[in-house]
């Protein structure tokens, strides 16, 4: 469901280790200047009455009463009733803090708190990459549409989302969609987000090159480097995101086969999908062996690249068919290509976050 064209006001934030960014949406888009108040204290009063000062003052700044807040914070955390646990970034939260029910008391409105790996795959779900590869559905004359999305982020941590039909999925414990703690494919006693991360690329690379962690550089640098725009040992970038492309692969494959849906892919990483995201296509796509000796596809359903524009075109192309209903005349249509695809956010993935912070809590207090 789309609020693009909603009245009613949100409240969010986007609460980094370094900045807490305050800002209001309406109608699926921010209406007003961030206001942005750097965490410099980590003394959990001052940053509880920041968080407070900086709702504060973007509730001055609004035309109208907000009906709600809502926004992504890390976790460990209780987030449906609104109880953080305990961050590493924030160790003044240790034991738990009641942040939601704070801010409700507060404010006197409904307060709504996620995951961003939650909250991206929503926003995306709702006006990014899920709506976007079914209206080229519709386009190529194909009846087939997509319901059910997997989000992955890819910067500092390895982070998920799954919407299933118009709902964000939403755990018994808030910890749903924890994508990081699937097996690290590379290092069997590793959880993923130890080769699906900055960390990772950044390890592979120093142990290539035989240079010190801690003189390597970023992975934005690497991917330059791999992609031939610079200097550097580009063979060793090219096998420091391989290995990260086969970490991430195995990790979607596993979280894909029980989903069973479209997959978008968005965070500070993304922007090095060029040199990754073929690779991740590959793996997904392996086949498995067996005792017999025949392979087994990985997946009832195939893989394909939406960045790739012949992957693109043949993802779109149309295999349903008419078959005829026994003792009947009529006849159903059945499609025997099973099919998902992996692409790169559509809005970006800080916008997606806000999207879907927006969108949910408007789903939340209902028309």
């Amino acid at each position: 469901m789309r609020y693009d064209k909603d009245e009613r006001i949100v409240m969010t934030l986007d609460a980094g280790g370094t900045n807490f960014v305050f800002s209001a949406m309406q109608a699926e888009k921010e209406i007003l200047e961030p206001v942005i108040l750097k965490v410099q204290d980590k003394d959990l009063e001052t940053i509880l009455q920041m968080i407070i000062e900086g709702f504060q003052t973007v509730k001055s700044r609004m035309p109208e009463k907000p009906a709600a807040i809502s926004f992504a914070f890390p976790g460990p955390a209780d987030y449906e009733n609104g109880i953080i646990g305990d961050l590493q970034n924030l160790p003044a939260f240790k034991g738990g803090v009641a942040l939601g029910p704070m801010l409700e008391e507060k404010f006197g409105i409904p307060v709504f708190i996620n995951n961003d790996g939650d909250l991206f795959a929503y926003g995306e779900a709702i006006s990014g990459l899920l709506p976007n590869i079914n209206r080229k559905l519709e386009d190529a004359g194909n009846p087939k549409r997509y319901r059910n999305l997997l989000g992955v982020t890819l910067g500092t941590g390895f982070g998920g989302g799954i919407v299933s039909r118009g709902s964000l999925f939403l755990g018994d414990n808030s910890a749903q969609g924890e994508i990081n703690r699937t097996r690290n494919r590379i290092f069997r006693n590793f959880d993923a987000e130890e080769s699906v991360s900055i960390r990772g690329i950044k390890r592979e690379y120093a142990n290539y090159t035989g240079i010190n962690f801690a003189s390597c550089p970023e992975p934005k640098e690497i991917f330059e480097i791999g992609m031939g725009g610079k200097k550097g040992n580009r063979d060793a970038a090219v096998k420091a995101f391989e290995a990260f492309a086969i970490a991430l692969g195995d990790a979607i494959a596993n979280a894909i086969t029980l989903i069973d849906g479209l997959v978008v892919i968005g965070g500070g990483l993304s922007g090095a999908s060029p040199l990754f995201l073929p690779k991740v296509v590959e793996e997904i796509n392996q086949a498995f062996d067996t005792v017999a000796g025949h392979p087994l596809s990985r997946l009832e359903i195939d893989a394909y690249n939406l960045e790739d524009p012949a992957h693109l075109e043949k993802f779109l192309q149309i295999s349903a068919e008419e078959i005829p209903v026994p003792f009947s005349q009529k006849k159903a249509l059945y499609d025997p290509w099973k099919k998902t695809g992996i692409g790169i956010s559509r809005l970006g993935t800080s916008v997606a976050v806000s999207v879907g912070a927006y969108s949910f809590a408007l789903t939340q207090l209902g028309s």
